[in-house]
């Protein structure tokens, strides 16, 4: 059953119908939880009430969907924008994007024409951008982007790498020699077994794997999982091998296990929550319904509760 409502979420996630619905209704029926509001002055609200508890943030302006290139335009807009919001309110947070949004799947020329004029942005505020990796079609499309841009920005500019691909280990081999500062997450888009592990236990393997080989290369490491295996996992290789504090962080989704959240801040370690806002905020939504189809039940209570 599990496995069935985690498809069907999957795939309502791309469903521009509902999509389109989504925006008419607003932050309802849970997604509040989820999505920190609809407009940039909600999100900078809810990075101060964090760092205040001590806990770093990444601001991602959702946006999916995009299919002109004015969408993508102004989309690179409300990026710099965040960048602005973020220098002039003084909090302690970074940006995250997908290229998607920035005219990926238009053209690469125009998603990297915006993607510079967002890093240089980020340049002038001493800023950072991490690029999220979206599902297997725009994998090798986002490693080439990011290796350019790495070698334009440098240490500006960041990456996700996926842990149920097959191809990760060698992602992370090749990409050493950029000493890249990488998000390391299990995944959330259903992928065949041609490309990714199925099985969960397999991708849990996977995943302590790159996470120990990226840090072993002495590269940065933002570990971004809710799971108490992979943190406690880290936690012994770090202090096994003398890995400092200050090589990795641990990243959790805004809404998501905050007394965890909490919990890491307060034992000394960088804790980083990825906070989403905007009102393209349904297939986001839709994933981490997906993910864990639990909070379901959360959604309903919302429900009943309007």
């Amino acid at each position: 059953m599990e496995s069935l409502m985690r498809n069907a979420f999957l795939f309502l996630s791309k469903n521009r119908t509902a999509n389109r619905t989504a925006k008419k209704y607003g932050l309802r029926f849970g997604a509040k939880r989820f999505v920190a509001g609809e407009q940039i002055s909600e999100a900078i609200t809810a990075v101060r009430e964090l760092n205040d508890r001590g806990i770093v943030v990444t601001l991602d302006h959702l946006g999916e969907f995009i299919s002109t290139t004015d969408e993508a335009v102004e989309s690179m807009k409300y990026c710099i924008r965040t960048l602005d919001e973020i220098a002039s309110s003084g909090v302690k947070a970074n940006l995250s994007l997908k290229l998607t949004q920035l005219g990926l799947d238009i053209s690469r020329a125009l998603c990297l024409s915006n993607m510079r004029s967002i890093l240089e942005a980020a340049s002038r505020y001493d800023n950072f951008v991490r690029i999220d990796m979206e599902d297997y079609a725009h994998n090798e499309a986002s490693i080439d982007l990011f290796c350019q841009l790495r070698e334009e920005f440098g240490s500006t500019i960041g990456l996700v790498i996926q842990a149920y691909l097959y191809k990760s280990e060698e992602d992370i081999a090749m990409l050493h020699r950029y000493r890249p500062n990488l998000r390391l997450v299990k995944g959330a888009y259903k992928e065949p077994p041609e490309v990714a592990f199925p099985k969960k236990e397999d991708v849990d393997t996977n995943y302590i794997r790159i996470i120990e080989q990226h840090l072993t290369n002495g590269d940065y490491a933002a570990i971004a999982t809710h799971d108490d295996n992979i943190i406690n996992s880290v936690k012994t290789f770090v202090k096994k091998n003398n890995i400092p504090l200050s090589q990795f962080e641990f990243q959790m989704l805004y809404g998501i296990r905050t007394q965890a959240q909490q919990q890491l801040a307060d034992e000394g370690y960088t804790m980083r929550v990825y906070v989403p806002y905007g009102d393209d905020w349904y297939g986001y939504f839709m994933r981490r319904l997906a993910e864990r189809p639990a909070n379901v039940g959360f959604v309903l209570k919302s429900m009943f509760k309007s």
